[in-house]
């Protein structure tokens, strides 16, 4: 509970329509997509940099945790309030500052929607490429905070790769301006690049400096069915090992093509264990000869049939389906987003299968395999104590393979506080240390996000 004279400031500053106590308004943001629940003790909604920096001046005064949050998306807890204190929602900072179609640049507010982004830029022939399935509903800060990527990141690269400079807002209250609005900038540490990805933990954001891409002339869609597991591992290390690289290579297992058949009858042959839905981009001079390489790569005594598609469409939104398709397995998954080094995704996919029949636990795999970045999705009933233990058991030792194959335990989801206990797996505690200090430094308190990231 807050203390009654940090309430009664707060009334103060805020309208009752941006400034919730009340339990039922406050449930809503007590959430994300990891579907546990921990209630905030208040939730605002700041417009402005000053109304964030005295809010952020108050929780320091008083003690009080503030967890930054978007639309609540995000799958691995980073923006639950586990112990109680505010919900700081930036989801009605809403304004498009700048759009720079002559310097390939946007300037954005943190609340403003991917998609927004992307129909924003579109107008001018750019794109913005970070493209989460989420991207009709997730915020540009919440995209920061983990550094999102999508299924053309494979090309493109991640959140990382595609925001120039950030204003943001440390623990201690200070404005800090970080890169540049230029794509060539050395001076100082790169802070920008520290913060995305840091999930609120070191400061909030309020602004983002976006680099556009200029759309592509010509996109052509390819899909390829095996009859096994093991041929369409071996085409994925063909096609990844070929010059030029597609723009999106997304793997579908046996479990996510059945789950897409019971919604989607006759969309994909009947004896398809494993799938390959590949996009190249570039000009009509190109296409041809880029389709033509990928369908070689492809060729395999196990391919059902590869070929070129005039109409995606429908593939991308039954894959873009596949999460929320996964109750109907079992009421709750427990979802990963695991990167390995291309050439190994043969063997940890083997594995990978091994580990879940020797579990017994139910398991649907899909994801951006051009990175290495599978969705493991261990899917089980929670109100069985025993099934529970052993998915625990089996994900222990994925996230050993994942580390013994030169991987890491997370592309795009973040840490947050679902996979926060593994991270000593990756870390060591030279590195760890280093990391805590830098929190403190940013936020000495420890007010911001507090025990996310870290074991």
């Amino acid at each position: 509970m807050l203390p009654p004279s940090l309430v009664t400031d707060l009334c103060t500053q805020f309208p009752a329509d941006r400034f919730y106590t009340d339990p039922v308004d406050c449930y809503s943001y007590a959430y994300d997509n990891s579907r546990k629940i921990f209630p905030p003790d208040a939730v605002l909604f700041p417009l402005t940099v000053e109304e964030i920096q005295s809010i952020i001046k108050l929780c320091n005064q008083y003690n009080i945790p503030l967890i930054p949050r978007g639309r609540g998306t995000g799958t691995a807890g980073g923006s639950l309030p586990e112990q109680g204190g505010i919900a700081l929602s930036l989801e009605r900072m809403t304004k498009i500052i700048t759009v720079d179609p002559a310097n390939r640049v946007i300037v954005t507010e943190p609340g403003v929607l991917n998609q927004t982004i992307q129909d924003t830029a579109k107008q001018h022939r750019f794109f913005w490429p970070p493209d989460p399935s989420s991207a009709a509903y997730c915020t540009i800060g919440g995209n920061i905070a983990t550094s999102a990527g999508g299924p053309h990141a494979v090309k493109y690269g991640t959140t990382r790769d595609h925001v120039l400079g950030i204003k943001a807002i440390t623990g201690t209250g200070d404005i800090i301006k970080t890169g540049c609005y230029t794509t060539k900038g050395v001076v100082g540490y790169d802070l920008t690049r520290l913060l995305i990805g840091s999930e609120g933990t070191l400061a909030i954001v309020t602004e983002a400096t976006l680099k556009l891409t200029a759309l592509p002339q010509t996109v052509a869609g390819i899909t390829a069915h095996f009859k096994d597991l093991t041929s369409c591992t071996s085409a994925i290390v063909r096609i990844m090992s070929q010059p030029q690289l597609p723009s999106a290579l997304e793997f579908l297992d046996s479990g996510a093509l059945n789950l897409i058949r019971g919604h989607n009858a006759g969309l994909l042959p009947t004896d398809s264990k494993a799938m390959l839905m590949i996009e190249v981009d570039g000009t009509a001079k190109e296409i041809p000869d880029a389709v033509a390489t990928i369908l070689k790569a492809c060729q395999h005594n196990d391919l059902i049939e590869a070929k070129q598609v005039q109409d995606t469409a429908s593939l991308w939104k039954a894959r873009k389906t596949l999460s929320p398709l996964l109750r109907e397995v079992a009421p709750k998954k427990i979802n990963e987003d695991i990167v390995v080094p291309v050439s190994t995704l043969p063997e940890f996919l083997t594995k990978l299968t091994q580990l879940s029949q020797r579990y017994q636990i139910a398991n649907v795999n899909f994801g951006h395999v051009g990175n290495g970045n599978i969705h493991v999705n261990l899917l089980i009933n929670p109100d069985n104590p025993e099934e529970v233990k052993r998915a625990e058991k089996c994900l222990d030792e994925i996230f050993d393979l994942v580390i013994q194959l030169n991987g890491t335990l997370s592309g795009e989801h973040g840490i947050g506080s679902e996979k926060r206990a593994f991270v000593s797996k990756e870390i060591d505690p030279t590195t760890m240390q280093l990391m805590k200090d830098i929190k403190k430094l940013f936020d000495p308190n420890n007010i911001l996000n507090p025990g996310k990231l870290f074991p």
